[in-house]
């Protein structure tokens, strides 16, 4: 049967301790594991369950002990968010405890109520959910973070492509380094105006067409190759395939066919047949 621990005067102290030591247990396996870098969020998730199991098995045989003593846990779950209020600004963005996020632009103007849990934020617009969004980290030198999802700004950068040199978050709109490295040179060997209808075209085409990692190996290619993106060709290439439509043909029975499943039809033939 599941349980959960009474509260005492010394178990918010007793909790604040475990998670220092835990800190430090994590922080010294990532000193012995020689770097910091994962491949996503769910291969650093497996380093951290890792780190707490080792510690979990030293601590088994004082937990048994404990466990004895503990009371149930209450019929119902309690809340594990943090609710906020943030307002989305003309920019399509919002910030949320230091960390900007993108929105939308449908919800521009509008206050969101924000449930942040620990890996994702729910924004909720007069009760009803809106947005989910990945929970973005803050930096160590500023404090502050950002979480820009560039398919939030595609339709109002199709009508001012411009605008995309000047964005304050440009380099967040970014979804991969071959994007990065095809907007430097197009900023580098073409015109303002050319660079971003260019740049602009071919994240529509990666957001709309949902061909970004295959586009980014592609403009990667054409960056090695000394190539400036070709817009119209690279539509061509990836635009998605028309199928045919298969003719379809109906044939309408007669519509006495349809007496034969009365009842009354059936019992007319079987009074034939016993008289």
């Amino acid at each position: 049967m599941p349980h959960h621990v009474q509260s005492a005067p010394f178990a918010n102290g007793s909790v604040e301790s475990s998670h220092r030591f835990l800190k430090e247990a994590i922080e010294q396996a990532l000193l012995l594991r020689g770097h910091r870098d994962f491949e996503d969020r769910a291969a650093y998730a497996g380093f951290v369950r890792e780190a707490v199991m080792r510690r979990n098995r030293r601590n088994a045989a004082a937990f048994r002990i404990e466990r004895e003593h503990l009371q149930d846990l209450p019929e119902r779950r309690t809340t594990d968010f943090v609710e906020e209020e943030a307002r989305v600004t003309r920019c399509g963005t919002f910030t949320v405890r230091a960390i900007l996020y993108s929105a939308p632009s449908r919800l521009i103007g509008h206050r969101l109520k924000v449930r942040l849990y620990s890996d994702r934020l729910d924004c909720y617009l007069s009760g009803a959910l809106v947005l989910t969004l990945a929970r973005g980290s803050r930096s160590p030198i500023n404090g502050r973070g950002r979480m820009i999802d560039y398919r939030h700004f595609i339709e109002e950068l199709k009508r001012k492509p411009q605008a995309f040199k000047g964005l304050v978050f440009r380099d967040a709109l970014f979804p991969r380094q071959a994007y990065r490295r095809t907007w430097e040179q197009l900023d580098l060997k073409l015109t303002q105006r050319q660079a971003c209808q260019t740049i602009v075209a071919l994240l529509e085409m990666a957001a709309r067409d949902g061909v970004e990692a295959a586009l980014a190996q592609r403009l990667d290619a054409l960056l090695d190759a000394g190539e400036l993106p070709d817009v119209k060709r690279l539509r061509e290439e990836f635009a998605p395939r028309k199928t045919a439509v298969p003719q379809v043909t109906v044939e309408i029975p007669a519509p006495g066919i349809y007496d034969a499943l009365l009842p009354s039809r059936h019992e007319d033939e079987h009074a034939q047949v016993t008289a």
